[in-house]
């Protein structure tokens, strides 16, 4: 994106590359706390005591500020009840929610859109207290131990609850969270012989659990309906060995003429892990239409569509149609700018959620030891060529050779930078587009078609092999 005053965009790179006051004091406290969680909390050293300190001193002359001293005093002596636990994981969680917030507020000042302003209120939801009071529960026990002290014992306290919550939409966040965490704590033990500890990771992951078992934390998010006409701008591809997601970002411009705003629009399915590259759209295609139609170029004209405050769509392909073609570079050089940012829930206030939708062009390209930038503005933003997927058209090679890219702004690693979506380059003379779901609606390419077959292929006797299973 360039500067207003050249035309096309409106991002000033120069406030993306700035210091953001007391960002590394707040990020300091956390990591205090988290070196307090690899020794546990049962018997704290006491240098690592000293790091609840500097959490609850880090909150101070905030609502938090007495409730995450006394959890404080009681985790440094060794005596902290769940309750105690919770208030330190809230003090954390807002801590990186302050952190979220001032980086928002950067990026929305760089590329000068609007937020819908306020935090959506969290909705209550009755769900079954001992399931959760059990999770807190394990939840305690891993801070007690600390992730040095973790075996498998400790770790498999919680399948009893997980297993449990499951069948449970309502419950279902948290069971996937609380497995996801378990199978890589297992895959870590005994945590004793660990040689490298992912501290914040595990630290974001527990904090995040625990404050899921409070009640009404996670409940069905309050929605609206959108009626007008979505325009696609890129997907984002996450897969894993046993699930992949695509979601979809795109602007809409709702039909009684009021100001366009961002929205997403996700589908997630469970996969075989010998389904990989393009066979994954085989999985996710039959689950949302609007996949065909950004790998067609595309919009979708939308009827009541359900939409959350903080700008998800829950889609549904009864209430969706086939609209006209939709370029999606020009929709981000056009509508974009004028787009307003939805509102971000409570919980999702953490630097890694961030992914603003953005245009940038008029860049220099440069590439060492396997790592590309764009220079903007004379402003240098990385480049995170490992998010692009294997399942679409879009490599590294073709960003490398681009001139526009539409992206997803993040925040990693103490700075800034792009994940690319799609761009424009040049092939045999001519311009293109290159998207990373240009074959979400399916593709002739030979490598993606080869992909496909395989897919086809593995699905089928997976499906033949249950079936034998389900007639025994």
């Amino acid at each position: 994106m360039v500067p207003a005053d050249q035309g096309g965009g409106v991002m000033r790179a120069d406030l993306l590359a700035g210091t953001v006051p007391g960002l590394d004091e707040v990020l300091t406290a956390v990591d205090a706390f988290d070196r307090a969680l690899v020794g546990g909390l049962l018997r704290p050293q006491p240098a690592r005591a000293a790091g609840l300190t500097e959490l609850a001193d880090a909150v101070a002359g905030t609502p938090l500020a007495a409730r995450a001293a006394e959890a404080a005093g009681k985790a440094a002596a060794g005596a902290a009840s769940e309750d105690d636990l919770v208030a330190l994981a809230a003090a954390r969680a807002a801590l990186l929610g302050s952190v979220h917030d001032a980086l928002v507020s950067r990026l929305d000042e760089a590329t000068g859109r609007d937020r819908v302003q306020g935090t959506p209120p969290p909705p209550a939801d009755p769900r079954p207290a001992n399931l959760l009071a059990a999770a807190r529960s394990w939840l305690s026990d891993l801070a007690r131990c600390g992730w040095q002290g973790i075996d498998h014992e400790v770790v498999s306290g919680v399948a009893p609850a997980v297993s449990a919550m499951l069948p449970d939409p309502a419950l279902r966040r948290l069971a996937t969270l609380l497995d996801g965490f378990a199978a890589e704590l297992a895959a870590s033990c005994p945590g004793a012989s660990l040689d490298r500890v992912p501290v914040r990771r595990w630290g974001d992951l527990w904090s995040r659990a625990m404050l899921l078992t409070l009640p009404g934390a996670a409940g069905s998010p309050a929605t609206g309906t959108a009626t007008g006409r979505l325009l696609p701008l890129g997907v984002d591809v996450q897969e894993h060995a046993t699930a992949v997601q695509a979601q979809v970002h795109a602007v809409f411009e709702p039909a009684d003429g009021t100001a366009p705003r961002l929205v997403r629009a996700a589908v997630s399915v469970p996969k075989p892990d010998t389904v990989v590259g393009a066979g994954l759209w085989q999985l996710l295609r039959p689950h949302m239409s609007l996949l065909a139609a950004v790998g067609e170029g595309r919009a979708m004209d939308l009827a009541d569509m359900p939409v959350t405050t903080e700008g998800d769509l829950l889609w549904s392909d009864e209430r969706a149609r086939r609209g006209e073609p939709a370029d999606a570079f020009a929709t981000a050089r056009v509508v974009l700018p004028t787009a307003t940012d939805a509102a971000t829930a409570p919980l999702d206030r953490h630097p890694t959620r961030i992914a603003a939708p953005v245009l940038l062009e008029g860049y220099t390209v440069r590439k060492a030891d396997d790592a590309l930038t764009f220079t903007v503005a004379g402003h240098t933003l990385a480049v995170d060529t490992d998010r692009v997927p294997a399942a679409g058209p879009l490599t590294p090679e073709a960003v490398a050779a681009s001139g526009a890219c539409i992206g997803l702004l993040r925040w990693d690693a103490g700075a800034f930078g792009v994940q690319p979506l799609a761009v424009e380059t040049t092939v045999r003379k001519k311009a293109v587009a290159v998207h990373a779901g240009g074959w979400a609606g399916g593709t002739t390419d030979k490598a993606g078609v080869r992909a496909e077959k395989a897919a086809t292929d593995a699905v089928a006797v997976l499906r033949e092999r249950a079936g034998r299973l389900l007639r025994k």
